[in-house]
């Protein structure tokens, strides 16, 4: 039997989850937030406000399934130029990490570009990771849960 229960967030709680990882990232430097699209603009946006970041950009990927090979290839639709994060400390902000693809290849991507990434998510989901080896810098809350953040409440949820 499946024991996966749907949480729904209130502000109030997605406010205290990034006052705890506010408290966490206070102690490094960032120069730039990477907010990966959709579920990470908004987090992205506080946490850049509260640690006073002031080049906030955004990341948009989506996957390519190539079932021959049992591979997904990332397609990334917007991406910040290498220039902007050349030499740079970038926090990559999403709202979870359920599979870890979009953090990881964002990452993978960042590094690339010569800069140094670090991941923070609300959630993370350590037993639905495709990479074992890997997890988000900073992290909230390990859940097994479906989590529904307020911001999807009224565009309607996937499988609610």
């Amino acid at each position: 039997m499946d024991d996966t229960k749907r949480i729904y967030l209130s502000w109030r709680d997605v406010d205290k989850l990034i006052s705890g990882l506010v408290r966490q990232l206070a102690a490094h430097t960032y120069d730039v937030v990477i907010a990966i699209t959709r579920g990470g603009i908004i987090p992205g946006a506080i946490i850049a406000e509260r640690l006073a970041i002031q080049q906030v950009l955004v990341a948009s990927v989506d996957f390519y399934e190539d079932e021959e090979h049992d591979f997904d290839w990332p397609i990334f639709m917007q991406f910040p130029a290498g220039s902007f994060l050349r030499g740079k400390q970038v926090l990559i902000v999403d709202d979870i990490w359920d599979r870890g693809k979009q953090t990881v290849n964002v990452s993978e991507r960042v590094k690339q570009s010569g800069g140094k990434p670090f991941s923070v998510v609300l959630h993370y989901k350590p037993h639905r990771s495709q990479f074992p080896e890997k997890l988000p810098d900073f992290y909230a809350v390990e859940t097994k849960d479906w989590i529904i953040y307020p911001w999807e409440v009224d565009r309607g949820v996937v499988g609610a």
